[in-house]
């Protein structure tokens, strides 16, 4: 982890200028193409929620605005950041799973199915307290969604990136699932979001690169 000298660093008339909006968080949502994916995944019998946190995690970490997070007026960039889901669970509730990423697919495969199994025999809702180097997805799959907003606590400084799957669906041929983005506009612009696309998309569309 490092701080970032803000007197520096190029983004600082952004971040300044977003950083105390009442609600400086923007979203966006677009269909990402699984028809290369789903097969292998099914092929080599993962997870394909797995396999969907890790191609989620691997493009994030992969962009250092997605690390960066707001610590009162100074902003730190994490070397490493994680995953937390929802995860459904008996009574027709959720709880929260917190993984630790490992660039190496099997690995990070085993630990997310032991953090699943853990919740589900203990399915209390758990805070991550004082973490920051997390960025929270859920999953809504019974519905192919065109947009999604997160609920979150009035605090402009709340730096963390949300992200939300739908229902696939096909198309033309095609496997189409909605994938939604929210992040914090002083640390996170279009740019790097559509980078974000770009690189999920490069993971959807070659698995066999990473997933066997």
């Amino acid at each position: 982890m490092r701080t970032i000298d803000l007197q520096s660093w190029p983004r600082r008339h952004h971040f300044e200028a977003f950083k105390d909006f009442h609600d400086p968080r923007f979203d966006m949502c677009a269909n990402v193409d699984l028809t290369a994916f789903r097969p292998v995944v099914k092929e080599v019998g993962s997870s394909f929620t797995i396999a969907i946190l890790y191609v989620i995690t691997r493009a994030a970490n992969s962009i250092p605005a997605f690390r960066q997070r707001i610590r009162g007026e100074a902003v730190i960039e994490h070397d490493v950041v994680n995953p937390s889901s929802t995860i459904l669970v008996d009574d027709d509730l959720f709880s929260f799973a917190t993984y630790e990423y490992d660039e190496d697919y099997p690995t990070f495969a085993d630990g997310a199915a032991a953090e699943i199994a853990k919740v589900r025999r203990d399915p209390w809702i758990r805070a991550d307290q004082g973490r920051d180097d997390l960025f929270y997805m859920t999953a809504i799959p019974w519905v192919s969604f065109t947009s999604f907003r997160h609920a979150s606590l009035a605090m402009p400084a709340d730096s963390v990136p949300r992200m939300a799957w739908g229902k696939a669906f096909e198309r033309d041929g095609r496997t189409l699932m909605p994938l939604e983005i929210e992040a914090h506009h002083a640390v996170v612009d279009g740019l790097h979001v559509g980078r974000f696309y770009e690189t999920v998309q490069g993971h959807l569309d070659r698995p066999g690169a990473w997933l066997r």
